[in-house]
């Protein structure tokens, strides 16, 4: 298929080709064939409005930001600021002091774990999850229990992928003193029910959190509409930075929290005896922060909604249901995660086949997918499979781009059968 062909596909209007003009990478090649990027799940690519973002800081601007009097800091901390302010609309909090920049999702967790739940829980107390969870959203929690003897409590998730509502209410208790669940499952493409799971929390005071990684490329958040406590977004996952993310927090709840880290910018005043804390955000921001980044996760914000992100939702729901229909013609073939309202990731496995050996040989055709257990084993283990091999759509696929993921798959079954 020409390279064109690839590049230039619409559906609904939606020009493919001018979004995918945005992303340099793209028109490389891997072993001589066009990249196929099917693995937007694990990390986007970026656009050029991101990547000039973060050169034009170091090569115009660099200097670290607050405190400082003259021109650079001035222009470093506007320039981080705004990028603060972008990403306040971009989920929609009520005030830049909610909005706290972290190295990604999972340093939110773990802020939130440590600062706001560990001194809150002891014996007889639940953390409550569900089956699907990303290991970042496992583990804090693990350690959290065996710190204070609190109890990890797991919502049950059916053979579709989607969260038992009813066993869900069942669970609930004054003894819950925590409920933390994905917005959409990295491992399956689920689309939780967030709002109506804070609901239902709301009704015994459990505050929640939710992992919003893998929602914030794909999905409108509103996290007052949620009416979530605490929402954590990875910046890579939304076309931004590496080591770039916020995590969302009610005000008076940061405001009544420790400090997570301690060091510079986060103090007001430190002697020997006695350190004071500074006000919010600055608070739980210690040390010099990820400028570059947390200016070029700004741009990335401002780039899905200069796009639209009812549009990036319509236009990946055909490239979705197109796939998955493309990939349920080859022999064999089962898809891992079958939700009613799913997201932009088509996990499978093949009868005969391990999903390394897929990987590496779709890999010759240009064809880049994620296989193994996406940090999601337990949910895995539950499907009775140790790993999958998933591809992840992203607003510049196409579906002649699936067309040769399913080609290549095709060819990697009569090499491994």
């Amino acid at each position: 298929m020409p390279q064109s062909d690839l590049h230039n596909s619409a559906v609904g209007g939606w020009d493919v080709g001018a979004i995918r003009s945005n992303f340099p990478i793209l028109s490389r090649k891997v072993h001589g064939k066009p990249l196929v990027y099917l693995d937007t799940a694990a990390s986007a690519q970026r656009p050029s409005v991101v990547i000039d973002a973060v050169t034009n800081f170091y090569t115009g601007h660099n200097a670290n930001v607050h405190r400082g009097v003259h021109t650079l800091s001035q222009e470093a901390t506007e320039l981080w600021e705004n990028a603060r302010e972008s990403m306040r609309e971009f989920i929609g909090a009520a005030s830049c002091r909610e909005i706290i920049f972290t190295r990604g999702m999972t340093e939110g967790v773990n802020l939130v774990a440590q600062s706001f739940v560990r001194p809150r829980v002891g014996q007889g107390d639940k953390i409550m999850i569900t089956a699907m969870e990303h290991h970042s959203n496992i583990v804090p929690w693990q350690l959290v229990c065996e710190q204070t003897g609190a109890e990890l409590v797991i919502i049950p998730v059916n053979n579709r992928g989607e969260v038992e509502l009813e066993a869900f209410a069942e669970m609930l208790d004054e003894q819950v003193k925590m409920l933390a669940v994905m917005h959409v499952s990295n491992a399956l493409g689920s689309i939780n029910p967030v709002a109506k799971m804070c609901r239902m929390a709301k009704e015994y005071n459990i505050p929640v959190l939710i992992d919003g990684a893998q929602a914030t490329p794909h999905l409108q958040v509103d996290v007052q509409a949620i009416d979530c406590d605490f929402y954590c977004v990875s910046g890579h996952k939304m076309y931004g930075p590496t080591g770039s993310g916020v995590l969302y927090g009610r005000e008076n709840l940061l405001e009544a929290m420790p400090p997570y880290h301690g060091g510079g910018e986060m103090i007001r005043t430190v002697t020997f005896e006695k350190s004071t804390w500074n006000d919010l955000p600055s608070k739980f921001e210690a040390g010099t922060p990820n400028i570059a980044g947390g200016i070029g996760l700004g741009a990335a914000a401002q780039f899905i909604q200069g796009i639209g992100r009812e549009n990036i939702r319509t236009y990946e729901a055909d490239l979705l249901n197109y796939g998955t229909r493309r990939l349920e013609e080859i022999d064999g073939l089962r898809i891992i995660g079958t939700a009613a309202e799913k997201a932009s990731v088509m996990s499978f496995i093949i009868e005969g086949t391990h999903p390394h050996d897929i990987g590496t040989i779709i890999d010759h055709a240009g064809v880049a997918i994620r296989t193994g257990h996406h940090c999601a084993m337990p949910i895995l283990k539950q499907f009775g499979v140790v790993g999958t091999a998933r591809a992840s759509l992203g607003m510049y696929n196409t579906r002649e781009e699936i067309d040769v993921l399913v080609a290549a798959v095709e060819k990697a079954c009569v090499m491994l059968r």
